[in-house]
């Protein structure tokens, strides 16, 4: 089984080293709710959620990109 709060840790890293991303806060998988909720800078409420429901590690991955508002 994939760690998918693990995959959102890395996809954090990676995204706050560039330009668009360096405001990321963090990313949260909610396993209950199959969705990512997106932080930015210290914000305590997502600004975001992204439904994940049923993707796989690489699916995720593409939806968060495809979702985040950076750039």
């Amino acid at each position: 089984m994939e760690n998918k709060q693990r995959i959102c840790d890395l996809l954090t890293a990676a995204i706050r080293e560039t330009r668009a991303g360096n405001d990321i806060g963090y990313l949260r998988y909610d396993d209950e709710a199959e969705v990512v909720c997106v932080y930015f800078g210290r914000n305590t409420s997502p600004s975001k959620e992204i439904n994940v429901s049923g993707d796989s590690g690489w699916a995720m991955i593409k939806d968060i990109i495809n979702h985040l508002d950076i750039g």
